[in-house]
């Protein structure tokens, strides 16, 4: 048997990260299994469903690089074969108009309740004898007793009760079929082995394999997976953080951590907490997915994510920081390799994509502002003499490189008996605005010749007026 999974987003919004987690497990067990996986759009509710909510999704699941290797299908292409079914059903006696209205539906409901019952159809037109005129709905004709037994891949046997289960509609009156119908006939049609969801949907799948049985197809294997909680338990919503996967892609998220943070939501792979693409294809299976909820965590996230943006090729780190710049307006004063220099003397201090540009600001913009508290500690009189002369020294370097960097400053020091952080700062304050950032020689190799005398002489420029004052 070749393994089939899909995934059947509904397009009423942005792809939500407990979503993206059900497309992540779907795409993972196909690729584990040498299989298929199918991206499928449901959008029947034509009230809700919407070109930028598909575009959304189809763009989200792009940057998380879940390559789907069949559709998008869309089930508004496909009217004409639910109304066909359900004809078929009517036929063969599995299905029946209901004629009662909305407001009938609503008595029926309350009449329900007030009595202790649970709120089911009470059946009214089940066996009503041959069409009557006036619109009606089209409802499945559920067992009426015995069992309906789900073989759950994660969650193990769970047995429904027959008598617990609603005749539940499968066209609405105006002609729109729901969800539940248009499920079954995709997934038959699609071929689809594995039906990998959330398991708010498992009271759903004993009502979905009666209508599979009844129309005669194949029953797939039902994998439900738990939901994803807040820290405090609750179900995760957008007071836990940002849910979208677009916000983590705009907040500077690498789509490969997010996947690992994703796939570490409900399955584990021993201790092992980061993971590459091609780990989690290898070592992916439905029998290590918990039964309990994932807790979601946007510190482990953070962390998650700085694990694979340390470990990033500069090439790549490069070329994913591109867009972010250029959203500052700022022009790279330099090629590829340049930008590489810089952003490996800052991999290992940033967490994201956003505040590694952040740090490399000195780097890419020579409109440096200095820290006031930081400038009025190190910019002082009394370095004047000693910057000057290290501007000299660096002025005289022919091959910029790090050692001929380290050999100025030790002219400078021995010269005036000073240590290095006596030095170093103040430099640090010229160059970068402030006092914190990577090794200073490595800075001014960066900077390159010209930048570094440049921002020099300006913090020189700076200190005159105070030294002219002392005087």
């Amino acid at each position: 048997m070749t393994v089939r999974t899909r995934f059947a987003p509904s397009p009423t919004g942005y792809l939500h990260i407990g979503s993206a987690r059900t497309a992540l497990f779907s795409y993972l067990y196909a690729r584990h299994n040498g299989g298929t996986f199918v991206l499928r759009i449901e959008d029947t509710d034509r009230e809700r469903s919407t070109r930028e909510s598909i575009d959304a999704i189809l763009d989200a699941l792009r940057w998380l690089k879940l390559d789907w290797d069949e559709g998008p299908f869309f089930q508004s292409d496909r009217w004409d074969l639910y109304r066909e079914q359900a004809e078929r059903l009517l036929s063969n006696g599995h299905a029946y108009r209901c004629y009662c209205t909305a407001e009938q539906l609503e008595t029926k409901r309350k009449e329900a309740l007030a009595a202790g019952r649970k709120p089911m159809y009470d059946r009214t037109c089940r066996n009503l004898a041959g069409p009557r005129g006036g619109a009606y709905t089209i409802r499945f004709k559920a067992a009426l007793d015995g069992e309906t037994p789900v073989a759950d891949l994660v969650k193990g046997p769970v047995l429904f009760q027959n008598r617990e289960l609603d005749d539940l509609i499968l066209v609405r009156s105006d002609g729109v079929p729901t969800y539940n119908f248009c499920v079954v006939i995709d997934d038959a049609g699609m071929n689809i082995t594995h039906v990998i969801r959330g398991e708010d949907l498992l009271a759903s799948t004993p009502k979905q394999i009666q209508i599979y049985q009844a129309l005669g197809y194949s029953v797939p294997a039902f994998a439900h997976i738990p939901l994803i909680l807040g820290l405090d338990r609750a179900r995760l919503s957008k007071r836990h953080g940002a849910t979208s996967v677009t916000a983590y892609r705009e907040a500077g998220y690498l789509p490969d951590a997010v996947v690992n943070y994703l796939a570490r939501l409900g399955w584990s792979y021993g201790d092992q907490e980061i993971f590459t693409r091609a780990d989690l294809i290898e070592h992916f299976s439905l029998e290590a997915v918990g039964k309990s909820a994932g807790v979601y965590n946007p510190e482990k996230l953070e962390w998650v994510n700085f694990q694979h943006l340390r470990a990033l090729p500069l090439a790549e780190l490069a070329a994913a920081v591109k867009p972010l710049i250029a959203e500052r307006a700022w022009k790279i004063p330099g090629d590829d390799a340049w930008l590489g220099r810089a952003l490996a003397t800052l991999q290992e201090r940033a967490k994201t994509l956003r505040e590694i540009v952040d740090l490399a600001s000195y780097y890419l913009t020579d409109a440096i502002e200095y820290d006031a508290k930081a400038a009025a500690k190190h910019l002082r009189p009394d370095v004047a003499g000693p910057l000057h002369e290290l501007v000299t020294q660096l002025a005289t370097i022919t091959d910029w490189t790090v050692e001929d960097i380290h050999h100025a400053f030790n002219a400078v020091m021995a010269h005036h008996n000073l240590a290095l952080g006596k030095i170093a700062q103040p430099v640090r304050v010229a160059l970068t605005g402030g006092t914190v950032s990577p090794g200073i020689f490595e800075v001014i190799d960066v900077l390159g010749k010209e930048r570094t005398l440049a921002r020099l002489e300006r913090a020189l420029k700076q200190i005159a007026p105070a030294s002219a004052a002392a005087v």
